[in-house]
């Protein structure tokens, strides 16, 4: 049975545990803000993009850029994937491991070979002990990211591409569905396949374009794929640090039930601690009484 000691030395411990919690709680909250107020002042942007980008689609032939045309064979598959560049978020990383690992195996049973390139230090130290070839890994670099480094990493795919390197791109981050809950999103870069409009969107907008419509999907095509990246960047992260919060705060209650369940089997002891004394103390003066 453990002594008093004991039982306050842990209760002592799981103290200093919550207030670790607690303040990583916090710095995640803080850093949740700042990253969300990100993500939504670049959304409208995006969607508007994308709206822009729909609406030339429907009117153009997409043979005119090879961003717009799918291979007849697809042999060679590609996989930019996000984690986090720490841990003590839940299974937020573990999720998104699951699930790149379930795609994997699914390209792979269909004969074709993959490629990763990875974003984060939780995937690049898993898929490191794993076969599958990594073209990069990217570290350390959120929170600093923006679009130069983007546009780079998209010149990057689209020359493989062209070049017949692969075949198509896949992109798999966790989107912020709400504070408690970040889905992984695995969508298709390239070949692009332009968003649909939905219902009759297409003819409420009639844009006039300068230059031509054809010359100005060649040249938004490659932004839209930086788009995509970059709002997969800011999802990711806003993602993350949500994921954390919500871990740290679910570790701060535990640690308060645990003080609250140690207290009592301290209490406890103590109490029998006490009766014990009391008891030898009875017994010894008994014992002088009947000497």
């Amino acid at each position: 049975m453990a002594t008093l000691k004991d039982i306050k030395q842990k209760i002592s411990g799981v103290r200093k545990t919550k207030q670790i919690t607690r303040a990583m709680n916090m710095v995640a909250a803080a850093r949740l803000r700042s990253t969300q107020a990100k993500m939504e002042n670049f959304a409208p942007y995006a969607r508007k993009f994308s709206e822009v980008l729909g609406n030339l689609a429907g009117q153009i032939n997409p043979d005119i850029h090879p961003l717009l045309g799918k291979r007849d064979k697809v042999s060679r598959v590609e996989l930019l994937h996000f984690t986090a560049d720490r841990g003590l978020c839940g299974s937020f990383n573990m999720n998104s491991i699951v699930k790149a690992e379930k795609w994997i195996k699914e390209q792979t049973a269909k004969g074709l070979d993959v490629r990763l390139t990875l974003v984060g230090k939780k995937g690049r130290d898993y898929f490191k002990k794993k076969t599958v070839p990594v073209t990069a890994a990217h570290t350390n670099i959120y929170g600093t990211v923006d679009i130069s480094f983007v546009n780079k990493m998209t010149s990057g795919f689209i020359q493989r591409f062209t070049a017949g390197e692969i075949d198509e791109v896949y992109m798999l981050f966790a989107r912020l569905l709400g504070m408690a809950r970040q889905e992984p999103t695995l969508v298709k870069l390239i070949p692009i396949e332009p968003p649909q409009q939905v219902g009759d969107e297409a003819a409420k907008v009639d844009y006039l374009y300068e230059p031509s419509s054809e010359q100005l999907l060649v040249n938004l095509l490659p932004k839209h794929i930086s788009v995509q990246i970059l709002n997969a960047f800011l999802q990711q992260e806003t993602s993350e640090h949500a994921a954390r919060m919500a871990a740290m705060d679910n570790a701060t209650k535990n640690c308060s039930e645990l003080i609250g369940s140690l207290t009592l089997v301290y209490n406890k002891a103590r109490q029998s601690a006490i009766t014990a004394e009391l008891m030898d103390i009875v017994g010894g003066a008994e014992a002088l009484k009947n000497a």
